[in-house]
């Protein structure tokens, strides 16, 4: 790879542990409505040079505050983050926002009876 393209085998092995770590993180969330928790424990997720090779939406709900906490701080963020999850969710709260309504999939060209079978699955309110 060195000589054919130009690749230092530094950068490959970045490359593919990042490759790695993100395939790992993406495994957690399967679906909208789940959730979970992913640690990046290695110091070097705290360089910008390193974090900029993750995916954007990875690098989306790293914020500055996340990066190079104690122990203990990871684990009261961690308490906080699961307590908040395990609250009520109102889903019609979030049409339009983080979910759509038939009017939403018939206007960007889909059919609207795709919400239909969506609600029933997650128990969502049936639409009129």
């Amino acid at each position: 790879m060195r000589e054919t393209h130009q690749i230092r085998e530094s950068d490959f092995l970045t490359f593919d542990a990042l490759r790695h770590a993100s395939q790992c993180i993406g495994r957690v969330l399967r679906g909208k409505t789940d959730y979970g928790l992913m640690i990046l424990a290695d110091k070097r997720y705290a360089r910008e040079d390193k974090r900029s090779k993750l995916p954007q939406w990875i690098n989306a709900c790293l914020s500055k505050a996340s990066l190079n906490l104690s122990t203990d701080m990871a684990i009261g963020t961690m308490r906080k983050f699961l307590k908040d999850m395990a609250q009520p969710f109102d889903t019609s709260a979030q049409l339009g926002i983080s979910m759509w309504s038939n009017e939403h999939i018939v206007q960007h060209g889909g059919r609207g009876d795709v919400l239909a079978a969506t609600a029933m699955d997650v128990d969502l309110p049936q639409p009129a």
